[in-house]
């Protein structure tokens, strides 16, 4: 935290309130490094680390503007004020229960629309009128091209987790909603981004009206707090010992990371058979029982979340102790997104990954990306639980969602025969629609996860 407070601002007193009752006194650095530009009414593009407090950024800037420039008389009210793009469900879920939060003693009203479920329901909100819009790009094109509402009022335009579209292939959706707004001189505009690369600081000239650029970059990649630790392990001792880690962790709260949704299954089945209560969060799990398991895992009913790359960005999960990298990822980024999981807005975390036999070829690219190898340390027996190979529960696959593929077979949520499949079911369970791969027809070339 910083020593800059937010009742310093010359922030609405309803506004004030509700960031008081959010439990917001302080700010982070990006908070108070961007807040004095936006709130002055320029454009903002923001780098800063996931955890870091950029919602809270970009929703009381906005609030701000909006009490600030009330809207036209002509405004409808299918015609939202501001538009939040988020690239996956649950950060559009969490930046739409955060506004709620600050905005609780205003007039505004707030929708969140996003793919998976409450398809009427949704519809329905934003014909009734909405003035924060929150939402993922894929629904939020198709309500638009059924005119349930429109963009010509906007005065906001937020978009958050920039990097995190171009890598779900979004851009082209982007620019279509941004360009049907009115123009970057008549709105207000702030970008976020864990990297401002080149592609990201393109979108933000082409979109803003000469946006300020902040980076509160650490001098370390990975969180100051986060306690790395890394062992050495043979495949067939993954299991064991990530159960004998998980029985000396008392009152935790874990992530287990794996690289495909077949390991999540295995993984799953081994720890409910030894009477670990745990849940898989993945690509083909429906967003109504996403929300669930969230909330299950939020409130502490589950200890432990055994979630493929879905999970690694855009969620808000406090409290998480413990981070496992059962599979060390293929990318050294995704190292770094993980484990950011943990140790949020000051707390301390620890950072386990095993680097096994598949994956340990991963271990330089991390090194080198994050500028520290990950400390090692030899797996010991008493680390090592006894484990029965038959204690493996299996998932019953007559509850598997079934989907449709366009020649009207039906398919099941594993079992698909190539790394391409899984990756486009994955990409089109974080916004709505399929990663556009370059080579259609090499799917074990584009796939970085194959199964």
């Amino acid at each position: 935290m910083t020593d800059t407070r937010f009742d310093q601002f010359d922030l609405a007193p309803e506004l004030l309130q509700g960031i008081t009752e959010a439990g917001f006194i302080q700010c982070t650095p990006i908070q108070a490094e961007t807040l004095p530009i936006a709130l002055a009414g320029n454009d903002v593009a923001g780098q800063a680390q996931t955890g870091t407090g950029k919602t809270a950024a970009f929703l009381v800037a906005t609030l701000q503007h909006l009490i600030d420039h009330p809207s036209s008389e002509q405004r409808r009210p299918n015609q939202p004020r501001a538009l939040m793009l988020a690239p996956t469900r649950e950060l559009a879920v969490q930046i739409h229960k955060d506004a709620e939060a600050l905005c609780k003693h205003t007039d505004f009203t707030t929708a969140a629309v996003y793919g998976g479920t409450g398809y009427e329901q949704q519809r329905n909100q934003l014909q009734q009128g909405v003035d924060i819009l929150v939402g993922t790009p894929g629904r939020l094109i198709d309500y638009f091209k059924q005119h349930v509402y429109n963009l010509n009022e906007i005065q906001v335009v937020v978009l958050d987790e920039a990097d995190r579209m171009f890598d779900l292939g979004f851009i082209k959706d982007i620019r279509y909603l941004l360009r049907r707004c009115p123009g970057p001189t008549r709105r207000l505009g702030m970008l976020f981004s864990a990297t401002l690369s080149y592609r990201v600081q393109e979108l933000a000239y082409e979109h803003m009206n000469n946006p300020q650029h902040v980076e509160v970059q650490p001098e370390q990649v990975t969180a100051e707090k986060v306690r790395e630790i890394g062992y050495m392990v043979a495949n067939e001792e993954k299991i064991p010992l990530l159960i004998g880690l998980l029985r000396r962790q008392e009152a935790s709260r874990t992530i287990v990371f794996v690289n495909t949704k077949r390991v999540a299954d295995k993984v799953w089945g081994f720890l409910q058979g030894n009477q670990i209560d745990t849940a898989v969060l993945s690509g083909d799990v429906p967003q109504k029982k996403r929300l669930n398991l969230l909330n299950k895992f939020q409130s502490g009913e589950l200890s432990v979340l055994v979630a493929t790359d879905v999970a690694a960005r855009g969620l808000h999960i406090p409290d998480v102790t413990h981070v496992v990298n059962y599979d060390l990822p293929e990318d050294a980024e995704d190292y770094v997104h993980r484990i950011g999981r943990t140790a949020r807005a000051g707390a301390s975390g620890d950072a386990i990954s095993f680097a096994c036999e598949t994956y340990a070829f991963s271990l330089p690219d991390i090194a080198k990306y994050t500028g520290h190898a990950i400390p090692m340390e030899t797996v010991s027996a008493e680390l090592l639980a006894e484990v029965d190979p038959k204690s493996r529960i299996y998932p019953d696959r007559s509850k598997r969602v079934q989907h449709r593929s366009k020649d009207g077979r039906k398919h099941h949520g594993r079992g698909h025969s190539s790394g391409h499949h899984k990756k486009h079911d994955e990409n089109r369970a974080e916004g709505d629609k399929p990663k556009r791969h370059r080579h259609r027809h090499h799917p074990e070339g584009t796939s970085k996860n194959p199964q």
